[in-house]
């Protein structure tokens, strides 16, 4: 029995968001022959659930760049800034005026003004085709469980369980600043799923980490587990995996440290890594 944890976003996503009947099929043959796959996003809890239902997949989940592991209607594990730590992380973030969103127990919250933020940084760029940028955005606005709230400041965090806190902007250098700012900080961590983005998580909470537990909860040696994704938050699982499988569409440093690379998200390159690698027949 193997484990495999697959990542969402330019891995078993589509690029118009949805999940191929490639990969459905391959994940549900992989079921068959009585592997373990569990998804490994940094999506919230809500958005993968809701996800995974549209595709009419069941399986383990791990969000959050793994600050949780779900499974069965119960939390493997479940780790959350402590009130400390979240209130020392709204001051940093909203004195760097910056776009964030907040990832909590309940759903995403998200600022009223933040998406007219992000499109003006997209008019300040200046650039003839930004339709890139406008996707980017236009990904996270479909994001399922988006809770809009005038400003965080009206906001009681008490008992919300707030598990992420996810900054986006194209302001590169206002990006950069703000990484190095809190890049010694020990009661975080931070990764990354793009260039536009910071994700910061409790200092516990990573994918490799996450992959671990549920490696354990399933009774599965991790040299047979398989990690498949494409960006720089997948790297932790990777390093903890048996196997690991970058995109086609990966970042250039992902490809150099994997075992295989398979094809681009937008061609079923999951189910070719289950072909290849996972399934028996």
């Amino acid at each position: 029995m193997k484990l495999i944890a697959i990542d969402l976003d330019g891995t078993l996503l589509s690029s118009n968001g949805t999940i191929s009947e490639g990969n459905v099929k391959a994940i549900k043959s992989a079921q068959e022959e009585g592997h373990v796959v569990a998804i490994s996003s940094g999506r919230s809890l809500h958005d993968t659930r809701e996800i995974m239902r549209r595709a009419d997949i069941t399986c383990p989940i791990i969000t959050g760049n793994g600050a949780k592991s779900y499974h069965a209607e119960e939390y493997i594990h479940n780790l959350y800034f402590s009130d400390q730590v979240l209130d020392s992380m709204m001051d940093v973030l909203i004195d760097s005026g910056l776009y964030f969103e907040i990832y909590t127990k309940d759903g995403i919250l998200v600022e009223e003004n933040g998406r007219e933020q992000l499109e003006q940084e997209i008019r300040d760029l200046g650039e003839d085709d930004p339709s890139w940028a406008e996707k980017v955005v236009e990904i996270q606005y479909q994001q399922y469980g988006l809770q809009y709230v005038p400003q965080y400041t009206d906001i009681d965090f008490a008992g919300k369980q707030v598990y992420k806190l996810f900054v986006m902007s194209f302001q590169k250098d206002e990006l950069e600043k703000l990484r190095d700012h809190i890049a010694e900080r020990t009661d975080i961590s931070i990764t990354t799923s793009g260039r536009q983005k910071l994700e910061i998580g409790h200092p516990e909470a990573s994918k490799g980490h996450a992959l671990e537990l549920i490696a354990d909860y399933f009774s599965v040696p991790l040299e047979n587990t398989v990690a498949i994704g494409d960006n720089f938050n997948d790297l932790s699982m990777f390093e903890k995996a048996g196997i690991s499988i970058a995109m086609g569409n990966a970042e250039a440093e992902v490809k150099q440290r994997c075992t295989y690379v398979t094809g681009d998200h937008d061609e079923d390159g999951v189910a070719e890594a289950f072909r290849k690698y996972i399934l028996n027949s």
